[in-house]
């Protein structure tokens, strides 16, 4: 597949990833959505790292274009 997320769009993946999981080990989210916000920060963590599907399905790209 190929890379269609810049860099920008990654930091704010992975800062959401941060915030997620440290609200979790904090104990201010508890129970199941704490579980599903877990699930939800490691979709975004790895599709941070590989590439993002719903931006293939639709054909957008927030890499910039080299010229």
């Amino acid at each position: 597949m190929k890379a269609n997320m810049g860099s920008t769009d990654k930091i704010i993946r992975i800062l959401a990833v941060v915030l997620m999981t440290s609200l979790y080990f904090t104990n201010y989210i508890s129970g199941t959505i704490a579980i599903i916000l877990l699930l939800v920060s490691g979709l975004l963590l790895l599709s941070s790292f590989i590439f993002f599907p719903m931006y293939l399905a639709f054909r957008i790209s927030t890499k910039p274009k080299n010229n």
